[in-house]
């Protein structure tokens, strides 16, 4: 049987990924047509039901769950690992404040945990996550929501961290962050959904055990991103709810759920 599958470019992802692509686990008999691209890109084919199996935004699969079934394994949650709102100049939200924000798109998480914390800060310019700093240094923004490596290279350009929002909702919830998942569309059973998470599993062994052998295809997607700066986005991201989401990240999951359905 073939998949057709798509995740991100980003270091998390191809590293998750890596050994399902390469060849290198057994993958039960499935077969995987493997697509890259842009987190909200990802978000908005997911909505359109494009893909048998997709990462996308616990925000966007809120909103499709009548579509896509949530995978246990490929998940991204964490402490300390949330997104963050940024400036050119250090400077204070207000509880009336109308500062413009960058997002990295309307059905990230990121976009989630802002409306989350501050809802009153709806002047929104969507655009693609690595262009967010630019357009803060530029001050086309007041703000910029920054996620993935952007978090490690934010300061080297003089920015300042107005707040991070993943404290806010660790604060709040007691809870990890829930960033995004794998889902498999819910045309296919329990018995393929299953073989798909024992899968991805094994491909996540190996990318730990084999670490050097996955870099040349973490850099050849991640453009000019130091290593350094990749492999930490690789430790953050990459952990035990990876492997499997367990009580405590489920309970995150459906709080994300049930903050969206309020």
């Amino acid at each position: 049987m073939t998949l057709s599958l798509e995740y991100s470019p980003c270091p998390n992802d191809t590293f998750i990924f890596y050994a399902m692509m390469h060849g290198k686990v057994d993958t039960e008999g499935l077969s995987f047509e493997v697509h890259l691209d842009d987190v909200e890109a990802l978000n908005q084919a997911a909505r359109k039901g494009e893909f048998d199996i997709t990462k996308l935004s616990f925000h966007a699969l809120a909103h499709i769950r009548d579509q896509y079934d949530l995978l246990d394994s490929g998940a991204a949650l964490g402490n300390n690992c949330g997104p963050l709102l940024i400036s050119k100049k250090p400077l204070k939200i207000e509880v009336d404040s109308d500062l413009s924000v960058a997002i990295p798109g309307q059905w990230t998480t990121a976009n989630f945990l802002l409306s989350y914390a501050y809802p009153q800060l709806n002047n929104r310019k969507e655009m693609l996550f690595s262009k967010i700093e630019n357009a803060v240094l530029k001050e086309e923004v007041d703000l910029g929501l920054i996620i993935h490596e952007n978090r490690f290279t934010y300061q080297e350009k003089g920015l300042h961290k107005v707040v991070d929002l993943g404290e806010f909702w660790e604060g709040q919830t007691g809870l990890p962050i829930p960033l995004g998942g794998i889902a498999i569309h819910s045309r296919y059973g329990d018995e393929t959904k299953q073989k798909v998470e024992r899968v991805i599993r094994r491909s996540l062994e190996y990318a730990w055990d084999h670490v050097e052998e996955t870099l040349p295809y973490l850099k050849e997607h991640a453009q000019e991103m130091d290593e350094a700066v990749m492999m930490q986005h690789v430790n953050l991201y990459v952990n035990g709810y990876t492997m499997s989401l367990g009580a405590n990240g489920q309970n995150a999951v459906e709080k994300v759920f049930e903050k969206i359905g309020d």
